[in-house]
């Protein structure tokens, strides 16, 4: 059972002999019991700042980049940016081309496509069809991949057209065959888009297929990892050529800057093209707990942890240092087996023998 709020700060009062509350009065607690709820969400800030890399805290985003502008804004839950993994990469312009968990975003063409839970979510076409309208840039050439599976065993073709209107052929008309039974094959070509809009277009004619994905993106942007500056080194080296006011100095992003307000991050040099995304993991803050049965984030075989730490905080209150010593006893012992089972922890290098062996082999010689 997850451990709620209000199953926390019971635990709490029973240990200290106190009323314990229930649902329906927990919103209107009073004197201890009111202490005790704000030790819980106390505690648990004590937790995170002892950890601030704890993977529970992991989270990922991604920034698509517009012409012309080198300053975003980090996630209002931001707690901690890990400067180190700001990857550029080109953008995903297929919308729910996963199908994770439904065909959203694509329209039906002939037949009635579907959403098969197969795999990781795919797209089931029966005698049937559908597409997706992206945004292109005229000339430009795009990577476009699909994988594809056969839900029998006969062998089967998947038609894959991008045009400017739906099962359009001006970019692209090709097929895929499936000969092997559920192992699947991928398609992966380019086309050169020649209208603002084009149309991806996949078509099971006469056959059952399923479309495990579908990706598009720009060919000519390679993923690459952005180089960390400081401030005040952006402000020496890259600064001023980022302010001149001429599109010529627009260019690739290679470098990300930490604002000093640090709500903000800077591209340098400022994106030239709109189809680019940055990619990067940022460490989120908590969310209090309020209601009786929000759950905390913790896993619940660490609830001991805050039921310590908010009894330390309760003894502390009636001037009670003897049994405070012991409350914060018993929570540096839990909270150093939280570190070992969650904490950041150093990569782990491979290393040769050969030095060993080396050694081993002359000790042998000269004995």
């Amino acid at each position: 059972m997850a451990t709620t709020y209000l199953i926390l700060s019971n635990r709490i009062l029973r240990e200290l002999n106190e009323v314990e509350m229930t649902s329906s009065n927990f919103s209107s607690s009073r004197g201890i019991q009111t202490a005790v709820k704000d030790f819980i969400n106390k505690s648990v800030h004590d937790i995170y700042n002892e950890g601030a890399e704890l993977p529970l805290l992991h989270s990922s985003t991604t920034q698509a980049l517009t012409v012309g502008d080198g300053e975003y804004t980090f996630p209002s839950d931001m707690r901690r940016v890990d400067f180190e993994s700001f990857f550029l990469k080109p953008t995903e312009l297929i919308t729910n081309g996963e199908f994770t968990s439904n065909i959203t975003s694509w329209t039906t063409g002939d037949g009635s496509p579907s959403y098969t839970s197969s795999g990781n979510g795919r797209l089931n076409l029966n005698s049937a069809a559908a597409y997706q309208s992206i945004s292109t840039v005229v000339n430009k050439t795009y990577k476009i991949q699909v994988r594809v599976l056969s839900p029998n065993s006969s062998a089967t073709t998947l038609i894959v057209r991008v045009g400017t209107s739906a099962g359009g052929t001006q970019n692209l008309n090709t097929t895929i065959g499936v000969t092997n039974y559920r192992e699947g094959n991928i398609l992966d070509t380019t086309f050169t888009a020649s209208a603002a809009t084009s149309y991806v277009y996949v078509e099971a004619s006469s056959v059952q297929l399923d479309v495990d994905y579908i990706r598009v993106s720009r060919s000519d942007i390679a993923p690459k990892k952005l180089a960390h500056i400081t401030y005040d080194t952006y402000l020496q080296t890259n600064k001023v050529a980022d302010d001149v006011n001429n599109s010529s100095a627009f260019g690739l992003p290679a470098k990300v800057i930490r604002k000093p307000d640090y709500e903000s991050f800077i591209l340098s040099p400022i994106p030239g093209e709109g189809e680019y995304t940055v990619s990067y993991d940022y460490y989120a803050t908590h969310t209090d707990l309020s209601a009786h049965g929000d759950n905390m984030g913790l896993p619940d075989r660490f609830s001991p942890i805050i039921v310590d730490r908010a009894k330390y905080y309760v003894y502390m209150l009636r001037s009670d240092p003897e049994h405070a010593q012991l409350a914060d006893r018993d929570y540096q012992r839990k909270l150093k087996l939280l570190k070992t089972d969650y904490g950041t922890h150093s990569a782990d290098y491979m290393r040769t023998d050969t030095i060993a062996e080396s050694i081993a082999t002359s000790i042998g010689t000269a004995s």
